[in-house]
């Protein structure tokens, strides 16, 4: 292991520390794994789910509690799609660019969003309420174009839908 990276997890490592509770959950899941490495996934939906993204000090933190690399952590935190590196609003819009998407309009879909929202691509809205992230599928191929919102799904969209939908989380009330 790289002992310059060991001190600098170190140093960043002062300024985030797991619930007890997150480190209850993570002693749980980690029973099911010979290896820690192979929890980490479930480590870092389980930080997330009361932050909503993970930092890099979460991930120095998870990955000390781990015993593993922040570098392997980190690794898996920007490969799987559903861990967010950044803070992200309170709804989290998804658009299908996969193939398939492409050919059924996805293109007018994501352009709809970004005008609706005046926002690009990774971007959270001013006001934090959406977030617009692009994902090369979300399982429903023969229904495109599709947009999640916060796991709801949103089938054979076009262009003119997609204002009508995002007013309807503007009319919801924060509980």
């Amino acid at each position: 292991m790289n002992t310059n990276l060991r001190s600098f997890d170190n140093l960043i490592f002062i300024n985030f520390k797991l619930t007890k509770l997150e480190q209850m959950n993570i002693n749980k899941v980690k029973e099911f794994y010979k290896n820690p490495r192979a929890a980490s996934i479930e480590a870092l939906k389980i930080v997330q789910k009361k932050r909503n993204w993970i930092s890099q000090n979460a991930i120095i933190a998870i990955a000390k509690f781990l015993d593993i690399s922040s570098t392997d952590l980190e690794g898996v935190a920007t490969f799987y799609s559903g861990i967010f590196r950044q803070p992200v609003g309170r709804y989290i819009i998804q658009y299908c660019n996969s193939v398939v998407c492409f050919t059924t309009g996805y293109k007018n879909v994501k352009k709809s969003l970004e005008k609706k929202l005046n926002i690009k691509p990774g971007q959270t809205t001013v006001d934090k309420k959406f977030t617009l992230l692009s994902t090369c599928c979300l399982g429903y191929c023969d229904q495109g174009p599709v947009i999640s919102i916060n796991k709801k799904i949103y089938k054979k969209l076009n262009y003119s839908i997609i204002p009508l939908i995002i007013e309807s989380y503007n009319d919801i009330k924060k509980n």
